[in-house]
């Protein structure tokens, strides 16, 4: 079903949401397969299901059924404790609302995921995440302290820090101005380049995907279209 090469290939995935006659199909058969290094974009709509095929693709959320592997893992085979561990070093996730912990600081936030995980040096790893994002300056500094432009430079080296090589970015800049927005999408994208990560980015907004390699339309729980942006 997938090759080393292949970040993501889904198959016929469904996602429904409560029992019986109440139930809501969220997702109605998805096929996507997406070559690793690849930059995509998930376009569509309020809820055209784009957040909830990041949940399932992220192993945040199981699939109802179809077949899915991400980053070389059976994600379709695993339970919840299994998928949360299957995440582990294969997927960092940069949301719109940050999601730092207010009680550390940003250089505490960044090794979180470093220690989780077993890494070597996660001091001095986080740092150097940090500075690459431009904050070397701001290691001891509270999410409180930082401004949204800040605080997602911090998600981000946090996303990226353990060198996972699959990153979604969910509406990433949904909390923030115009001009702070396209500064962090220029320093997410230099960073996955730098990286050699696959970026899945999420979002509404046409001009953001057409950044992007590929574009992928959403439209009612289904894949409405496919394109390569000229």
């Amino acid at each position: 079903m997938t090759s080393p090469q292949s970040a993501i290939a889904a198959s016929n995935l469904t996602l429904s949401l409560g029992n019986g006659p109440s139930a809501v199909e969220v997702l109605r058969g998805i096929d996507l397969a997406v070559p690793q290094g690849q930059t995509l974009a998930l376009l569509g709509p309020s809820g055209s299901g784009k957040s909830s095929l990041m949940a399932v693709l992220s192993g945040l959320e199981r699939a109802s059924s179809g077949q899915l592997s991400v980053a070389g893992a059976d994600f379709a085979a695993l339970g919840e404790d299994a998928l949360a561990t299957a995440r582990r070093g294969r997927i960092g996730i940069v949301l719109q609302a940050f999601h730092l912990l207010p009680t550390m600081t940003a250089l505490e936030n960044v090794m979180t995921p470093l220690e989780l995980a077993g890494l070597p040096d996660a001091h001095a790893r986080a740092a150097e995440e940090l500075a690459a994002v431009g904050l070397g300056h701001r290691l001891d500094h509270y999410p409180a302290q930082l401004s949204g432009g800040e605080q997602q430079r911090v998600a981000i080296a946090r996303a990226l820090a353990p060198r996972p090589p699959l990153v979604f970015a969910d509406e990433p800049t949904g909390n923030l101005d115009a001009a702070t927005g396209e500064t962090i999408m220029d320093l997410l994208f230099a960073r996955r380049a730098e990286t050699g990560a696959t970026l899945v980015v999420i979002t509404h907004d046409a001009a953001l995907a057409a950044r992007c390699e590929r574009i992928v339309t959403l439209a009612d729980g289904r894949v409405a279209s496919d394109t390569i942006p000229a």
